[in-house]
């Protein structure tokens, strides 16, 4: 469905860059907040008005469709919260959906004519409940310091609510409206002064494969190292220090992953990013509109997975599915940029280091992952032709 099918004031159709609801703020008084009961993709919960209405403005959207739906009246209200509040939504524990979904309402701060208590989320998965990670904390200090985070595990009265629209998120939206982002420009981090070196690797080789890795990586690592790159593992450091990084490099190497959600918020268009696909993927795609639309300057995208290996009961990409590098493909690419001089040189693992590799990491037999059907005949055809122009070539001399 095109945008021009969509009201962009209406709020059960989705949230827009280009303003619309998303812009919009909502004061609820004697809000019904109702946390989701049960772990879903799509949840019943949210918040509903003094006459039990459903408030559409406080459903989080991801691409087409809200995955948090109007909830029934809850059939006991466990407190009432004296004081104005403003709509946080869903708090995510996962990074990289912090930093896109639940954020998306702090623009807010800047529309508001008077001081709010808190922000005030529910949790995603029930079970956590109203468990605030250090990382919460550490974000918000750097985005409104002091201001209280709470978190309602069970259905709550609220004296006002003041919702903001998604300014942020999964979809078109991911461009983030214009509010969204000069709220973010003005007050994230701004007291963070650069520090660090001009080329930086921001890696995923110390969370391990599990967590979608990149297959080979750090052999990359040595690579970057030598072009004088900082090897980089933001979970290892405080949030400042990742952003100070991310403030002082001007050129930046990285797999496709959340860290790249946080350089956004900071980066600027007199900084270069090569983001490298680590799978077969969409994400990536969202990724690079995020940088772009915050930062002023597209990332350079390189594709160079010699195949990707996914889980055995799936036999598709998925979150958890891992790429595999071809170091020579990705040196060109990366010398083609302007990130290395000498990437043009970098070899490709003969298949005798790829096995050790698998091997070392366990990547065979019975370890659930498998090669992807549809990147493995791809690659056989690709080496084909490698083989056949190498033969060529050989007949030639």
């Amino acid at each position: 469905m095109d945008d021009i099918d969509w009201d962009p004031n209406d709020p059960n159709t989705q949230p827009l860059p280009q303003g619309g609801w998303s812009e919009s703020v909502t004061v609820v008084r004697n809000a019904t907040v109702v946390p989701p009961a049960v772990s879903a993709f799509v949840q019943e919960a949210g918040v509903l008005d003094a006459d039990g209405a459903y408030v559409p403005q406080g459903a989080l959207w991801r691409r087409f469709r809200p995955i948090t739906v109007e909830p029934a009246q809850p059939a006991e209200i466990a407190e009432t919260i004296p004081g104005r509040w403003l709509w946080g939504g869903v708090l995510w524990v996962h990074f990289g959906h912090f930093l896109v979904e639940s954020t998306s309402r702090l623009w807010g701060l800047t529309e508001l004519d008077g001081p709010v208590d808190g922000v005030l989320f529910i949790p995603k998965r029930p079970k956590v409940g109203e468990t605030v990670q250090p990382y919460h904390r550490h974000f918000m200090d750097l985005m409104a310091p002091e201001l209280q985070i709470r978190v309602i595990a069970s259905p709550a009265r609220v004296e006002e609510l003041v919702v903001p629209g998604q300014g942020f998120g999964i979809g078109k939206i991911m461009a983030g409206t214009e509010k969204f982002r000069t709220a973010i420009h003005e007050r994230f981090a701004r007291e963070v002064e650069p520090d660090g070196p001009e080329r930086l690797y921001v890696s995923r080789s110390a969370l391990g494969l599990g967590k979608g890795g990149l297959l080979g990586e750090e052999l990359l690592e040595s690579l970057l190292e030598r072009e004088g790159y900082e090897i980089f593992h933001p979970q290892k450091h405080p949030m400042q220090t990742q952003i100070a990084r991310y403030k002082a490099a001007r050129q930046i190497v990285a797999a496709d992953g959340s860290a790249l959600h946080l350089y956004a918020m900071v980066g600027r268009a007199d900084q270069r990013v090569a983001m490298i696909s680590r799978r077969e993927s969409g994400a990536k795609n969202q990724l690079a509109l995020n940088v772009a639309s915050f930062c002023g300057r597209e990332p350079v995208l390189i594709d160079a997975l010699r195949t990707e290996w996914v889980r055995a009961d799936r036999g598709k990409s998925d979150r958890l599915s891992f790429g595999e590098l071809d170091h020579a493909e990705l040196g060109c690419g990366l010398a083609d940029a302007g990130f290395v001089e000498g990437g043009r040189d970098w070899p490709a693992l003969s298949e005798r280091q790829r096995r050790q590799i698998l091997a070392d990491r366990r990547i065979s037999g019975g370890s659930g992952f498998v090669e992807s059907p549809e990147f493995k005949r791809r690659r056989i055809r690709r080496e084909r032709r490698a083989r056949r122009a190498a033969r060529e070539a050989a007949r030639a001399r």
